[in-house]
């Protein structure tokens, strides 16, 4: 079946904006009064914000009640915001403006599929947004990764089938979501770790449309 759309995810395959979750949560354990480690951190990849914050107050042997916790969360947001709100296009993950010259060269639809609410931002900050036809975020779905909603939704708006679309992803979770909608899937890391994708590369670096086509 000929591809016609390609989806993407933001976060680990457009750029890289994990560092900036990092910093805001460990200036939130700083200020309760301990050390949270870039190991510790690598418990909260893909978990929920609030399950996040009682991943880091466990490192930190603290509780309090729902109300300071959501407190918390809200002001570890904010800082985060402030992070991504100084972002440059320099931030670009390498090959990805190229890429995306090429699919828009090649009359191929491209849409983005985040379960990030800040996407928008994102995009905005890095002056990305006219490459994407669609942009399908956390403000526009409920269920999350491996559930396919955001994909399935972002190629009913580019009105393509799932099996028209390569999605691009750098999470399990989000490899898993590919192909519970039955979609073609290129993983963007290790392939020890994205096993399941069609196809696994490193990054976008020196990569065509036609490279990828003739792997899946």
């Amino acid at each position: 079946m000929k591809i016609k759309g390609c989806i993407f995810d933001l976060d680990g395959v457009i750029v890289d904006t994990a560092k900036y979750h990092y910093l805001a949560w460990k200036e939130l354990a700083e200020k309760l009064g301990f050390n949270f480690s870039e190991k510790d951190n690598e418990k909260l990849k893909g978990v929920s914000r609030m399950h996040s914050l009682d991943i880091l107050l466990e490192t930190g042997k603290k509780d309090f009640d729902k109300k300071t916790k959501l407190k918390f969360a809200e002001n570890k947001n904010k800082k985060y915001l402030e992070y991504i709100l100084k972002m440059t296009p320099e931030e670009i993950l390498p090959g990805v403006i190229d890429f995306l010259e090429d699919l828009q060269n090649k009359n191929i639809k491209i849409a983005l599929g985040s379960a990030s609410k800040n996407a928008m931002t994102i995009l905005n900050r890095l002056k990305l947004k006219n490459y994407f036809e669609i942009v399908i975020d956390g403000t526009k779905v409920s269920k999350a990764k491996p559930d396919p909603e955001v994909f399935l939704k972002a190629a009913e708006e580019l009105k393509v089938k799932p099996g028209e679309c390569i999605v691009f992803e750098d999470a399990e979770a989000g490899i898993e979501a590919a192909i519970n909608g039955k979609f073609k899937c290129v993983g963007i890391g290790s392939p020890k770790t994205l096993s399941k994708a069609d196809y696994v590369i490193s990054n976008f670096k020196n990569i065509t449309f036609d490279d990828i086509i003739k792997q899946l």
